[in-house]
């Protein structure tokens, strides 16, 4: 089992920034390629952005690119990821996400674990 626990949300303005951070525990970490899902009331579940185990590649959706960045630290089994220019429809509660899938999957259904949530709460 690994174990995934988000930390980093809150409430912002429209402009504002948000660093999410994922902490990994209980399998090695840096074997599985990792993700950022959001849930907003009433919608499904997206891909926000994913990584490969190395951190080399990474892919981002295209409501997020250029203002979204995901990274992660190996040595600190730690995922990120950076959220600029935020907008009231990116609120929605986030959640990292471990698969086994290479390089990386955008499908939900391909990642075994995930963290309980955290909630970006962003106001116009």
């Amino acid at each position: 089992q690994m174990q995934l626990v988000e930390s980093g949300g809150g409430l912002v303005q429209a402009g504002g920034s948000l660093r999410l951070s994922c902490a990994a525990s209980g399998r090695t970490f840096s074997t599985y390629a990792m993700g950022w899902f959001r849930q907003a009331p009433g919608k499904e579940r997206e891909f926000v952005a994913a990584i490969d185990w190395s951190g080399g590649t990474t892919y981002h959706a295209d409501s997020v690119k250029g203002r979204f960045t995901i990274s992660r630290d190996n040595a600190k089994n730690t995922l990120n990821l950076q959220m600029n220019s935020l907008k009231p429809e990116d609120t929605a509660v986030y959640y990292c996400a471990a698969s086994n899938y290479a390089p990386y999957s955008v499908d939900s259904r391909e990642y075994a674990y995930w963290g309980q949530g955290t909630q970006v709460t962003v106001s116009s």
